[in-house]
């Protein structure tokens, strides 16, 4: 995408004939490069062929996570769509190796991104995680809303995929039985990161720590840290900073594997292969089968 260079020029009003470009690591979902114009670098990613309300809805969770003053977040430049692929320009931040204390500016980071209760849980609008559409309207009962814009909604996409109809027999009897999770816990809404695995975190090159790549809504603060312990990436600092700063409630730990399964089954949705088996695995210990 070499020609993205001149057109994001144009925008920002920036000598395109400058501009140096070189592909960076960009995830399992997104394409991206390294974008210069003189002393001036820019993150850019870009999805060929993909939706552009991606971006857009990337772009108002990194806005709304850094109006919040707590966890370090880059900065959307532009949004744009060149030739049928939607790209957004992002803040450059020189990232280092992570460390016990990156981890540790991270856990209480955000359990101070957490520690701000929100109105109700949803969002502002539908966004996506990862390139999978993720419904966010708005609902006052945390298990309504879990159960049916989070599982539901994955299982209703697995099975317009043709996913086995005994996975699907099994999701349908977790739906039935999730208040036994739940029971009278009663969550405050939290902004969350959405999709908060090792590979969303790094270190900046003074120790602090920095996130990106959201798939923020208005949720349970403990949904953010079930996926923080699904794939690894997180050290033992990170959760004793997070707790000294917001102690987890009573029974975090027997929900934690409910909210890994809504992650187990987008990566199903997302992926195939092996997953569809670990989330027949996953519903098989939630049902106690």
């Amino acid at each position: 995408m070499q020609s993205l260079g001149p057109a994001i020029a144009s925008q920002l009003g920036l000598d395109g004939d400058s501009s140096h470009c070189r592909r960076v690591a960009g995830g399992d979902i997104n394409q991206a490069m390294e974008l210069r114009f003189g002393n001036q670098r820019f993150f850019v990613k870009y999805h060929p062929g993909g939706d552009p309300a991606m971006f857009e809805t990337e772009a108002a969770a990194l806005k709304e996570i850094a109006a919040t003053g707590t966890v370090r977040v880059p900065q959307p430049v532009l949004n744009g769509e060149l030739d049928g692929t939607p790209y957004c320009v992002l803040e450059w931040l020189d990232l280092d190796a992570k460390s016990p204390r990156s981890d540790a500016a991270l856990g209480q980071q955000l359990a101070r991104l957490h520690q701000q209760p929100q109105p109700y849980f949803g969002w502002t609008r539908d966004n996506f995680i990862g390139s999978t559409p993720q419904p966010n309207a708005r609902e006052d009962s945390w298990l309504t809303f879990f159960r049916d814009q989070r599982i539901g909604h994955q299982l209703d996409l697995l099975g317009s995929r043709g996913a086995p109809r005994s996975l699907l027999r099994s999701g349908r009897r977790l739906m039935d039985d999730m208040d036994r999770f739940l029971g009278d816990y009663r969550p405050v809404p939290a902004l969350l990161h959405g999709d908060l695995w090792g590979g969303n975190y790094a270190a900046l090159s003074d120790g602090d720590a920095a996130m990106f790549d959201p798939a923020s809504y208005y949720g349970c603060r403990e949904a953010d840290l079930a996926m923080t312990r699904l794939f690894g990436g997180f050290g033992g600092d990170f959760y004793r900073a997070y707790e000294e700063q917001y102690p987890l409630e009573r029974g975090s730990q027997q929900r934690l594997p409910l909210y890994q399964l809504y992650h187990v089954l987008n990566h199903a949705n997302l992926f195939g292969g092996g997953y569809l088996g670990q989330s027949q695995r996953l519903l098989d210990r939630l049902n106690g089968t």
